[in-house]
């Protein structure tokens, strides 16, 4: 992580999820985005970091699912190993400050290639960025 980037920290937390499943989506050939604002009034599980330099605001969170309509165990780890090293390419250079998403893998994300996962996921971030996130 470099100084002008966002810290990247992972969700963990069901509820978190959740949270993030109210907010908008984009649906791409090798992966869906999930994507929500924090609320800054809402206390995190990232707000009681004992780690002073970890900026709940400016964070950028994620979390991974692969479900077992994908595959068995290997090719869900597989998928979850990918969209991880995705996550950190591209939502730590592309993703926004205060915004929570979940990458869920998709059948199509094992075939697919290297390049179109990337492209898939910038594009998803570029839509939702673009529409912006529900209003509650």
């Amino acid at each position: 992580m470099t100084p002008d980037r966002p810290a990247l920290h992972t969700l963990r937390v069901r509820r978190e999820f959740l949270a993030v499943a109210k907010g908008d989506k984009q649906v791409r050939r090798g992966l869906v985005l999930q994507a929500r604002q924090r609320d800054v009034n809402a206390k995190t599980d990232l707000d009681a970091a004992s780690d002073p330099t970890n900026d709940a605001d400016t964070a950028i969170r994620f979390g991974l699912t692969a479900t077992k309509k994908i595959g068995n165990a290997v090719i869900r780890n597989r998928t979850r190993r990918r969209l991880r090293v995705l996550a950190h390419e591209i939502l730590s250079a592309h993703g926004q400050p205060g915004y929570d998403y979940v990458l869920i893998g998709r059948a199509a994300t094992k075939h697919r290639t290297w390049d179109g996962l990337r492209t898939d996921l910038r594009s998803a971030l570029k839509k939702l960025h673009k529409t912006g996130n529900k209003e509650e």
